[in-house]
C-alpha cells in the first residue's frame, strides 16, 4: 500500500487491570463509532486476574454508495447490497492495514502478539477477517460478529495464523447481514483449514446477553 494511502486510526482505550498483558482490538459497524462496544467491556464480566487492554478504533468518514453517498463512519464503501456484497476492496484492505498497525503498536507496548484478539461487528468484522488472517504475527483469536468474509477469494493467508482460533457469532433473524453469509464464511474457513466455532441467537443485527456470555467464555479460552 503506498505511503500516501496509509490510514492512522484514532481509538478509545480501556484497561481492565494494571499492567495489561493482553489486548482486544474491536472494530465497530457501519455508521457507528469506537464508542459502540465500550459498554460491552463490563458486561463481559471478565475475571479480575485477566488484565486486558481494549482498543476501540473509530472508522474514517467515507461516502457510502448504498446510503445515497452520505458521508459517515465506514471502513469501506458498500457499492451494492446484493448477497455477494459488492464492496470497495481497496478501502477494505486499507482499513485492514491500519488495523495491523494497531497490532504493531500493541506489540511495541509490550503485548505479546499471541495475546492479541481481533474482533469486529458487521463491516468491522469483514476488516477483522482480512487483517487477522493476513497478519504476519501469530494472534490469539478472531471474533466475527454479525459479519461476512468479504475478501475470501482474494485474501493472502499468512501461515503465522494457520491455526487461529475463530469464533463466529450471528443472529438468525439478521436482516442486514443474512445468516447465510456467516455460514458461507465458516464453510470457506473450513476449506482453508481453519476450525471456526459457530454460535447463533434469536436476534437481528445486534448483540444479546446470551452472546455476551459466550463471547466472555471464548475470550477467556483464547487468553487463558
Amino acid at each position: 500500500m503506498p505511503n500516501d494511502q496509509t490510514l492512522e486510526l484514532e481509538y478509545i482505550e480501556i484497561e481492565t487491570g494494571d499492567q495489561p498483558d493482553a489486548a482486544v482490538i474491536w472494530l465497530h459497524g457501519l455508521g457507528a463509532s469506537g464508542d459502540d462496544f465500550v459498554p460491552s467491556v463490563p458486561e463481559l464480566d471478565l475475571p479480575p486476574e485477566l488484565s486486558i487492554r481494549f482498543i476501540f478504533p473509530h472508522a474514517p468518514m467515507l461516502p457510502v454508495t448504498i446510503n445515497g453517498g452520505m458521508v459517515m463512519p465506514a471502513w469501506y464503501d458498500i457499492l451494492e447490497m446484493s448477497i455477494e456484497r459488492k464492496v470497495d476492496q481497496v478501502q477494505l484492505e486499507r482499513s485492514a492495514q491500519a488495523t495491523l498497525g494497531l497490532i504493531e503498536t500493541q506489540i511495541a507496548r509490550g503485548i505479546d502478539s499471541q495475546r492479541i484478539v481481533l474482533a469486529g461487528f458487521s463491516q468491522g468484522g469483514a476488516v477483522a477477517y482480512e487483517a487477522a488472517l493476513s497478519c504476519p504475527h501469530k494472534l490469539a483469536g478472531l471474533m466475527a460478529l454479525s459479519t461476512y468474509f468479504a475478501t475470501q477469494e482474494s485474501i493472502q493467508l499468512n501461515p503465522a495464523n494457520a491455526n487461529l482460533s475463530i469464533g463466529v457469532f450471528h443472529g438468525i433473524y439478521d436482516p442486514v447481514v443474512p445468516e447465510a453469509l456467516a455460514h458461507q464464511a465458516c464453510d470457506k474457513l473450513r476449506s482453508m483449514g481453519f476450525a471456526p466455532e459457530y454460535w447463533s441467537y434469536p436476534m437481528e443485527h445486534s448483540v444479546c446477553p446470551a452472546q455476551i456470555l459466550e463471547m466472555s467464555h471464548w475470550l477467556q479460552q483464547c487468553l487463558k
